[in-house]
């Protein structure tokens, strides 16, 4: 459990499309959506898991033409997800720093679904539950309460760091929040979003 812990931590620390988008929506609506981010992404890793235990990732995995389908509809959306912050960034640029505080009063369930969205249209998540979980898995054939319970884990790993980074980019708000700071972070941030669509683009089962 140890080893497979460590190896998680690296993993979720890694930059991803996840990092990405709690910033992104860290820095725009605060705390709390960079937390309703979070927690989005983890429901959607919550998708894959149910999958893998069912077998469906396997399917997934096996189907040249599903995978394919999953694989441009997430690298899509990432896209999508990478021009909208772009153009988040040329408004922010326009901004008056009194003007760049969170967007506390609009907050709402979008921040959620943009984490959602982007772990479970992600066929790279269900490729690491096919392939990294079973490493950890004992011999037999009643393998279900222990590959729950490592999912469940990760899964505490992947809020327990995600929750340390959304305080840390809150504590440091009020200078990444400059106008032109946070203009930076945005356009670099859908440079990112788009480089991680394209090299999902061309991810292989």
């Amino acid at each position: 459990m140890l080893t497979f812990a460590a190896a998680s931590l690296v993993l979720v620390m890694i930059p991803g499309p996840d990092q990405a988008l709690i910033t992104r929506n860290a820095l725009a609506g605060g705390r709390a959506a960079g937390l309703l981010t979070m927690v989005g992404g983890a429901l959607g890793l919550s998708v894959h898991v149910a999958a893998a235990v069912l077998g469906i990732s396997t399917l997934l995995v096996a189907s040249a033409t599903a995978f394919t389908i999953l694989k441009v509809v997430g690298a899509g959306y990432l896209v999508w997800m990478g021009i909208a912050t772009f153009l988040s960034a040329r408004r922010t640029m326009t901004q008056k720093t009194e003007d760049a505080d969170p967007e506390a009063a609009k907050l709402d369930t979008k921040y959620l679904r943009h984490g959602f969205l982007s772990n479970s249209l992600n066929p790279k998540v269900a490729l690491f539950f096919v392939t990294f979980l079973p490493q950890f898995l004992p011999a037999g054939h009643n393998v279900f309460p222990r590959a729950l319970l490592l999912s469940l884990a990760f899964a505490l790993i992947y809020l327990l760091w995600f929750s340390l980074y959304v305080l840390t980019v809150d504590h440091f708000g009020k200078v990444l929040r400059r106008p032109r700071v946070r203009a930076r972070i945005e356009q670099v941030t859908g440079i990112l979003l788009i480089g991680f669509a394209a090299r999902l683009a061309f991810q292989s089962p």
